[in-house]
């Protein structure tokens, strides 16, 4: 529909599509006959046998967390729902702990989406109802009000509306250089507190650093750095902390070294030749598994350190790029690339303002596809437990503009999705009845999936209880 090339008529358009799916229609939550713990078992069959313990137990925190590991389930509720039409590039886990801050190539602090292992092309819809139902879910765990909760979930549907129109009058380039910095984010909070609050996490950010990383994470012996192994969270592949089974393929090569080489030779075809030659001037000094998130336990993540001629450090993160879960389930979008790095770091270029300048892809020995990028460039996440109502509902107000931004941007389409919601909240008042119906569901799942864990369909245990088994 982006051929059109009067804005006017491209809202036009989009309002037509009402009639293809009401607005009213979104207050339906869908998938209906599923099975949520047979769902997460079908999206762990391929992960580290040893460290499914640790996912389950981590979503068994709360059912907020359980939400956070679980993106299959919703993806195939979302699957029966109503949708407009308008497909566009997705986010694919747009959950409110999938935003945060990371340093811009010029070392700016900007405000974006940061997760991007779920994106697909999809249904716009999607992006909004997951986050819409994260800040339900989230603000009832914390212990607000229902009319309160809809409040929150509210600042996000409105953000995200308003700023879809503004993003259907930019022109191309102001909508492609658009960027939401700390420092604008900071200027335009009312609340001296949530200022006070944004200032802090700029000041956090800068001590995250490569530099500041480094002694945390590892120790050197003459002209050698060796990361400490700390699991679960971190261990050697080939050394006496591992997690892997005795037999398993990836410990055959017997050194780090013989596993990374052959990727890191296939990731660096995949950077410009600028960057290629600055990753030239660094030396390989060690590697490590790292486990990650939620979501992404029991996939194999890699951390490689790396120091140039003046011993500054440089992570580089190869984390296993699995078929997006919304693969199966979308009902129109295909996705143009076949390797799912590939298909990761596209997401990430297409929808953030800023992205990292050693994104690429590889491919281990075995076949796992991978994504690369820095581990933790003054990456830092929303503490939302922290936050009071007023600064979760300016933290959901401003997820809901990065959203708009982001499908503005990736898929072209702000004046049709503009067109589409209009100037009323009747899109708004569909999805906070979805959200809340959807988080008695999810506490419902959670229900289920806590009696498998016990039941021992499940096995769950803590991060302390897994550390513990290494410990003399």
């Amino acid at each position: 529909m982006s051929d059109a090339v009067d804005p006017e008529l491209r809202q036009q358009r989009g309002k037509a599509l009402r009639k293809r799916a009401s607005r009213k229609q979104h207050d339906h939550i869908g998938g209906h006959d599923r099975d949520p713990v047979a769902l997460l078992e079908a999206s762990s069959r391929t992960r580290l046998p040893r460290l499914l313990p640790l996912r389950y137990g981590r979503m068994l925190a709360s059912p907020f967390a359980f939400f956070r590991g679980s993106a299959i389930v919703q993806a195939h509720d979302l699957a029966g729902t109503p949708y407009s039409g308008l497909i566009v590039p997705l986010c694919g886990d747009c959950h409110l702990m999938n935003f945060g801050g990371f340093a811009t190539p010029e070392r700016n602090l900007i405000f974006d989406v940061n997760d991007f292992d779920e994106t697909h092309p999809g249904p716009w819809e999607w992006d909004v109802k997951r986050l819409a139902a994260s800040f339900h879910i989230a603000a009832r765990h914390q212990g607000y009000a229902e009319h309160d909760c809809a409040d929150i979930v509210a600042a996000a549907l409105d953000s995200y509306r308003e700023h879809t129109k503004t993003y259907a009058r930019c022109s191309e380039l102001e909508l492609w250089y658009d960027r939401i910095s700390f420092e604008r984010l900071i200027q335009e909070a009312e609340d001296p507190d949530m200022r006070a609050q944004l200032a802090q996490t700029v000041e956090k950010a800068s001590g995250r650093t490569h530099e500041h990383l480094l002694p945390k994470l590892g120790s050197r012996t003459g002209d050698h750095w060796t990361m400490h192994d700390a699991p679960p969270g971190l261990f050697h592949i080939h050394g006496p902390a591992s997690l892997f089974e005795p037999d398993d393929e990836w410990r055959r090569p017997g050194d780090w070294q013989r596993l990374i080489q052959p990727m890191y030779a296939a990731y660096l075809d995949t950077v410009s030749s600028s960057h290629r030659a600055l990753l030239g001037r660094f030396r390989a000094q060690d590697l490590a598994f790292k486990v990650v998130g939620v979501g992404s336990v029991g996939t194999r993540c890699l951390v490689l350190l790396l120091t140039d001629g003046h011993d500054s450090p440089l992570f580089l993160q190869f984390k296993e790029a699995l078929p997006s879960v919304l693969a199966d389930y979308v009902p129109a979008g295909r996705c143009p690339y076949r390797h799912q790095g590939r298909r990761v770091v596209a997401g990430k270029r297409l929808m953030q303002a800023s992205s990292d300048i050693f994104l690429g892809w590889t491919t281990a020995f075995d076949g796992r596809q991978f994504y690369v990028r820095q581990l933790r460039d003054m990456k830092v996440s929303p503490e939302i437990e922290t936050y009071d109502e007023a600064q979760l509902h300016y933290y959901a107000a401003s997820c809901g503009r990065v959203l708009a931004r982001g499908h503005a941007r990736a898929g072209g389409l702000a004046p049709e999705i503009a067109g589409y919601l209009g100037n009323g909240d009747a899109y708004t008042a569909a999805v906070l009845d979805y959200a809340r119906d959807y988080a008695d569901r999810v506490e419902q799942d959670f229900e289920k999936f806590r009696s498998a864990c016990r039941s021992g369909r499940l096995q769950a245990q803590t991060e302390a209880d897994l550390a513990a088994e290494f410990r003399v």
